[in-house]
């Protein structure tokens, strides 16, 4: 496995061809860094999924240079959709469409829909482009853990199973891309994301709905995920004090006050939504690594702005 310092263009031409070769490849992308296979592949999907250790029946996203190739991969695209990628696309937003006979069971899990995303990452775009097709990619991590937001998170974590890790800095948004299901009646948040309901609500001059139980399975959907091994759990900010005087463990804490010396450890994060959501990866796995037996997480505002943090945390606490 090579880990290229910045990818030149013979490394990004070296991911197309392992690619193309049945190998993995992670990659930047702004939301998180993905672990990318060839999504025509079985084989290499196959492969995708038991370095992952993913359910089979959990789908994958699947990533495009371009808007054009990922509609080919679904049918009766509807006007909705190209209207949101020509305002969206490149970005951070999947969108769950009807799927075409291109899209295989293998990335589906089977379901009648297929998730399709163009990111907005140079890096992943030159790989994309020099690759040529669809490539399944969900975050570059063992499943249900901390998603990463680095070169370094994939390497620590996956190391030997990757073959080829490109580098691109820090990621931008430092969360999972919404995701919007427009399989349906009615378009609906699955994941919520950098892109809130409210702005894809204004797009498409329509109330977009929250999930239910008959909602397509997606990236993301399961109650406890993007979580460290530490055991965490959300604490309002009105019992945060009240929970430290009591600690009888080794605990870390992530809230927006200054340190407590009654605390092991303790990470100070943003009150900027989109802040704390940059941070909140790398924070998360600082917290896990501190040696403490349980993780307190003050929780954010109930607000729209912070509905995607709130999400990720809620699932990683479990």
């Amino acid at each position: 496995m090579r880990h290229s310092p910045q990818p030149t263009s013979v490394e990004i031409t070296r991911a197309g061809q392992i690619l193309r070769a049945g190998g993995l490849v992670a990659f930047p992308t702004e939301t998180v860094y993905g672990l990318g296979a060839d999504a025509w592949n079985p084989a290499a999907v196959k492969k995708l999924y038991r370095v992952k250790r993913r359910p089979a029946d959990h789908p994958v996203i699947v990533h495009f240079a371009e808007a054009k190739q990922a509609f080919e991969w679904a049918r009766d695209v509807p006007d909705s959709a190209r209207r949101l990628a020509d305002r969206f696309w490149p970005g951070p937003l999947t969108l769950i469409l009807k799927r075409a006979a291109r899209a295989p069971d293998f990335i589906t899990g089977g379901q009648d829909n297929v998730g399709v995303r163009v990111p907005a990452h140079p890096v992943a775009r030159q790989m994309l482009a020099a690759f040529g097709g669809g490539v399944a990619a969900p975050s570059a991590n063992r499943f249900g853990s901390v998603s990463p937001t680095t070169a370094s998170h994939v390497l620590a974590e996956l190391g030997a199973d990757v073959d080829l890790v490109l580098e691109g800095g820090p990621t931008e948004v430092g969360i999972e891309s919404t995701i919007l299901d427009l399989s349906g009646d009615a378009p609906v948040v699955l994941r919520p994301g950098h892109i809130s309901k409210s702005e894809l609500e204004r797009e498409l001059g329509i109330p977009v709905a929250e999930k239910s139980a008959a909602s397509p399975r997606h990236s993301g959907g399961l109650e406890r995920h993007y979580a460290p091994h530490t055991p965490a759990r959300l604490v309002p900010t009105h019992e945060l004090d009240r929970e430290i005087e009591k600690l009888k463990e080794k605990v870390a804490v992530l809230a927006f006050s200054r340190p407590d010396e009654r605390v092991d450890f303790w990470l100070r994060m943003p009150r900027d939504a989109q802040a704390y959501a940059k941070r909140l990866y790398a924070a998360l796995r600082e917290l896990d690594s501190a040696g403490c037996e349980a993780i307190l997480i003050e929780t954010p505002p109930d607000r729209p702005e912070w509905a995607a943090v709130l999400d990720r945390l809620r699932r990683a606490c479990g």
